[in-house]
């Protein structure tokens, strides 16, 4: 019997680090891929169009639901510094760096463009508080099984 259903489930991993690289949080979260996300998936099955490029952080505190196409309070969107795919996992890397995106930080997403853009991923998380001369790693692993 052939199992048709595909499973799409993301995993963030925040790093808030010093000026000096000292680690000052960590958290480990769950993503919900939203509407927008899986009908851009299909969409990249039949066409070659824009591709996600960028990851944004936030302040917004209202939780994932399927039917968000943006942050709820968007404070800074970055390139992804890398990226990477294979067996069905794709991985996104961004960084903020001392003096970029600071604030405290409560939700995250993945974007197709610089802004604007299609939303592939959203998530909220406990605060992290970025001061100035702070720097934010996240890694976002999207895994597609079935």
């Amino acid at each position: 019997m052939l199992n048709e259903k595909l499973n799409i489930k993301g995993d963030v991993v925040l790093v808030l680090t010093d000026e000096n690289g000292n680690l000052k949080q960590r958290q480990e979260i769950k993503n919900l891929v939203v509407t927008s996300g899986l009908n851009y998936i299909s969409s990249k099955i039949v066409s070659s169009a824009s591709t996600v490029s960028h990851m944004a952080i936030g302040t917004g505190n209202v939780a994932p639901s399927a039917s968000q196409t943006a942050l709820i309070s968007e404070l800074d969107r970055n390139a992804f510094t890398s990226t990477g795919s294979a067996n069905g996992v794709c991985t996104f890397n961004a960084q903020w760096s001392a003096g970029d995106g600071t604030g405290a930080i409560t939700e995250a997403g993945i974007f197709a463009g610089s802004s604007g853009g299609t939303m592939l991923c959203r998530t909220t998380f406990d605060t992290v508080n970025k001061a100035a001369g702070d720097s934010l790693a996240i890694t976002w692993v999207v895994t597609i099984s079935v």
